[in-house]
């Protein structure tokens, strides 16, 4: 699937076709708390996942696994309550403010991120004059 094709789906065709996707018709979802403002975890949606998002006010991702839509907290409790969606400046990525309940990552914690620790920066950012 080329980077802008539209895929046939229930999505508003005029968010359709700001949408740049990946070659499998997937937009990179970044998810982050609305309270906080702190980033909970990176899901993948397609055209269907994103028009269920916005249409029912609960996060649908697109499972690269196993290749079927999922709702989050479906299984775990742990639901996504969306509070808005933005589309960034080339199209290529969303912005989910979410009201979390309970924990983000199927680990347990409260963000995807913790479990896999920091990287370690070698280089000093460089001073500003």
């Amino acid at each position: 699937m080329g980077e802008s094709e539209v895929v046939s789906s229930s999505l508003a065709p005029e968010i359709a076709v700001r949408l740049k996707r990946d070659a499998h018709g997937l937009i990179c979802a970044v998810v982050q708390s609305h309270e906080t403002k702190e980033v909970l975890m990176v899901g993948w949606m397609d055209d269907e996942a994103l028009h269920r998002t916005l249409t029912t006010g609960r996060a649908t991702y697109w499972s690269r696994s196993r290749q079927e839509l999922w709702r989050k907290g479906d299984t775990s409790g742990h639901v996504q309550h969306v509070r808005s969606v933005a589309i960034d400046c080339d199209g290529d990525a969303l912005l989910v403010e979410v009201d979390q309940v309970g924990p983000a990552c199927h680990t347990g914690t409260s963000t995807c991120f913790e479990a896999g620790g920091q990287l370690q920066v070698t280089s000093a950012p460089e001073e500003q004059a």
